[in-house]
């Protein structure tokens, strides 16, 4: 490390729909839900992040929760400015004569517009950031995983997120052929949202329906370990009283068969448009899977009977892009495929 490094500080950011991951040191320092509070009346921030989450459907008139994300890409500008300054400010940082200057990797959605990576460049650079380059989300995925992204052999990587599912086959550091789709964790709560409502006749929140597909969010309905019945509470919108229904994993599988089939589609797609080389490769690898979203139960099995192909889940695929994306950090000047 040179002299003037210590007026440098390098940070990686998987700034995501549902939750943004910020690495220091290869190590996660932040790890927040993608969502702030502010007052009606002021636009003071009131809250960032988890104590955020908890205000999310329960406020009153002066107090406005803001998910700034939607569908992997900046849907409200002043907001994710705001949540990634004081996200920003989590990390923490040494105290020097001078003010350290920011270097950052941010990663984002293959399907991106210009105008939309303008809007992350530009945030990132308002949030206090010298120098900023970015990576595509599968990219960052696969280094993250552990693919050699580098090599000549074609890799298939599947990253479910909060807002979108990236499905890319990449190849000599580069991406060959993607397919982006907003089909993705916020669109599996909103499918358990209107079942609830449809099938047992009671309102529940976003928070709520998050909390069942952790708990019995399943994308078969013949599992080998299935989770108990879940208990869940909320309005019942006949008698409008508060209620309490379970429900087990095998209705959560039906209430989310419609999303999982559109993304089983995209991966048949994508398939189609590899390279004949690439395809004998990916047979003989499989298919590796990362995001959030890849830990719903049955999901691997379930896209590999669709395709007949093996398929892998990342180690730990909750931050599989973060580490791909710190990697990535660690050879800014190195690694051909990072966006200047």
């Amino acid at each position: 490390m040179g002299l003037f490094s210590i007026f440098t500080k390098e940070i990686a950011i998987d700034l995501g729909t549902a939750n943004t991951v910020i690495l220091y040191n290869d190590k996660v320092v932040v790890d927040e839900p993608s969502i702030i509070a502010i007052d009606r009346d002021t636009k003071e921030l009131q809250a960032v992040g988890k104590k955020a989450l908890m205000m999310e459907g329960k406020e009153h008139e002066r107090i406005k929760t803001i998910r700034p994300l939607r569908d992997g890409v900046i849907a409200d500008f002043q907001s994710t400015e705001k949540m990634l300054y004081e996200l920003i400010k989590m990390t923490g940082s040494k105290r020097y004569f001078f003010p350290q200057s920011l270097k950052m990797v941010i990663c984002i959605p293959s399907g991106i517009t210009e105008v939309e990576e303008r809007a992350v460049r530009d945030s990132a650079e308002h949030a206090g950031a010298k120098e900023v380059r970015m990576i595509y989300e599968p990219m960052a995925a696969a280094i993250g995983t552990g693919i050699d992204v580098l090599d000549a052999n074609g890799n298939m990587i599947i990253d479910i997120g909060g807002g979108t599912s990236e499905i890319a086959v990449l190849a000599l550091g580069g991406i060959v052929c993607s397919k982006s789709i907003k089909i993705a964790g916020v669109e599996f709560n909103y499918d358990i949202q209107e079942y609830m409502r449809k099938k047992h006749n009671i309102a529940i929140g976003f928070s709520t329906s998050e909390q069942i597909k952790i708990n019995v969010g399943s994308a078969i309905e013949d599992l080998e370990n299935p989770p108990e019945d879940y208990e869940v509470y909320g309005r019942d919108l006949l008698q409008g009283i508060p209620i309490c229904v379970k429900v087990n994993y095998r209705e959560i599988a039906q209430a989310l068969d419609r999303s999982i089939s559109k993304i089983e589609a995209a991966v048949i797609n994508a398939l189609e448009n590899t390279p004949a080389e690439l395809s004998a490769d990916i047979y003989k690898t499989g298919i590796y899977m990362a995001g959030g979203g890849s830990l719903l139960r049955g999901l691997d099995k379930r896209i590999s009977k669709k395709t007949s192909l093996k398929v892998h889940v990342a180690e730990d695929p909750l931050k599989a892009v973060a580490r791909g994306t710190a990697i990535a950090l660690k050879n800014f000047d190195k690694f051909p495929f990072l966006i200047q």
